[in-house]
């Protein structure tokens, strides 16, 4: 994995690509392994952004700041 910080859609392109390689399995065993641990990471941290961008979103903010968390399954906006 890359040493600079990568943004969501360079880590999911990179774990594509990962993912493509394994399929393809054109690669040496020790390669494979090297690349499967760096996917695993990579899923790892890409799973833990989505879920914060989740959170974020799920959060509906009144006009006095107060933050109201916002059932997913509720189809309805809450009224005031």
């Amino acid at each position: 994995m890359a040493t600079k910080k990568n943004n969501f859609e360079e880590e999911l392109t990179e774990l594509q690509t990962i993912v493509n390689n394994l399929e393809n399995g054109d690669i040496p065993l020790e390669d494979a392994l090297e690349q499967f641990q760096t996917g695993v990471k990579l899923s790892r941290n890409l799973n833990k952004k989505l879920t914060e961008a989740e959170e974020t979103v799920a959060k509906l903010i009144d006009s006095d700041g107060t933050e109201h968390k916002l059932d997913p399954n509720d189809a309805a906006a809450p009224e005031k």
